[in-house]
């Protein structure tokens, strides 16, 4: 087998729906298979996943082990030459896996593989192509200087090499994996992204970033910006220094003061997002109603570009590729005030996310 793609899910149960969709267009014409890793979720994503994708791999743990943990069970049975670490609140294109791939097998120092990521909106996510966080360049980021902690010299549409990835999408041989034995289960989450980058080189790979190939991550959805998540974040970053760096004294008064600032942090409230009037859907079979008061406006992607700032975007997946979808979502970006919404295959819902720091938006209808 080629390829195996690992998703842990946790209490995503509709933007897993549209990320399962766009994974099954990516391998069907390639030896693959997907396994979903669900951490005990209190939503009906188990249920959802059974009864939608009978052909999926389901593992259902009976408690939220940690993304490392959650992801280990994963490798531990798949069975691709290439796996692929994707998270739930992702969309990828029907080119994804195979154009990567390509690239992959043109290496021989191969370590992990990132690719160009984007939020909701289309805008890029910087996190994509990372810098080894050492400790001077972590205190710079936490002050607010990023110079060092990006890859800026690389362009986002480029190829090149870049050490760290986020494990929102990485993929790499399963020998490495096994090689570095894999993500580091002290970690329960953020951090261990970082950790099995900086593992791989220090084996001896390359890591890649490929932006030929653009792939959807929503991130607030799966990765709420709240205090918990600081005091998750802060105290990985004390596991990854205390693993592979010297003690640094004031790097470890910098996160001691950035655990305390993070009872007092605000998660951002999607509510405040700019109220859109008009709403916009490429449906070329016709069109929907949402909630019985009004009817979505049928366009032609010519239409859409001529639409007036402050305008939703919906995608109709039925009558669209997903790559269709990314690239208009990219071509549109320039316009920040254009936001998008995807209505999956065979769905009474539509989803998106208008920030990248909160939580993503579901919206049922009825036909």
């Amino acid at each position: 087998m080629k390829l195996s793609v690992i998703i842990l899910n946790y209490n995503v149960r509709y933007f897993l729906e549209l990320c399962l969709q766009s994974v099954e267009a990516a391998i069907a014409l390639i030896d693959a298979e997907i396994i979903v890793v669900d951490n005990n979720s209190h939503d009906d994503s188990c249920a959802m996943v059974r009864d939608k994708f009978p052909n999926i791999t389901l593992i259902e743990n009976k408690k939220n082990s940690g993304f490392s943990k959650g992801n280990n069970l994963g490798f531990q049975i798949a069975k691709g030459e290439y796996v692929c670490v994707l998270n739930p609140d992702t969309v990828v294109g029907e080119t994804t896996f195979s154009s990567i791939l390509e690239f992959a097998e043109s290496k021989s120092d191969l370590g992990i593989i990132g690719c160009k990521l984007v939020d909701g909106k289309g805008q890029f996510l910087p996190e994509s192509k990372r810098h080894i966080p050492t400790p001077r360049v972590a205190i710079n980021k936490m002050l607010g200087k990023d110079t060092h902690y990006y890859v800026h010299s690389l362009a986002e549409n480029s190829v090149g090499e870049a050490p760290v990835f986020v494990g929102a999408f990485m993929i790499m041989k399963h020998a490495v994996y096994k090689e570095v034995n894999g993500f580091d289960e002290d970690y329960f989450m953020y951090g261990e992204d970082i950790d099995l980058s900086y593992k791989v080189l220090k084996a001896g790979y390359t890591n890649y970033y490929y932006g030929k190939t653009t792939v959807i991550h929503y991130k607030g959805e799966s990765t709420l910006k709240d205090k918990e998540y600081a005091k998750r974040f802060y105290g990985a970053m004390q596991i990854f220094y205390k693993k592979h760096f010297k003690s640094n004294p004031l790097f470890n008064g910098i996160v001691w003061l950035g655990i305390q600032m993070a009872s007092i942090i605000k998660t951002e409230n999607p509510s405040v997002a700019l109220k859109k009037n008009v709403f916009y859907i490429y449906a070329p079979n016709g069109s929907i109603h949402y909630n019985n008061q009004f009817q979505f406006q049928v366009n032609t992607i010519g239409q859409i570009a001529e639409a007036l700032p402050g305008s939703e975007i919906i995608f109709d997946a039925n009558s669209m590729s997903f790559k269709e979808i990314i690239d208009i979502m990219l071509e549109s970006k320039k316009n920040k005030n254009f936001t998008f919404k995807i209505l999956p295959k065979n769905s009474n819902f539509i989803l998106g996310s208008n920030s990248s720091k909160s939580r993503g938006e579901v919206i049922p209808f009825k036909y």
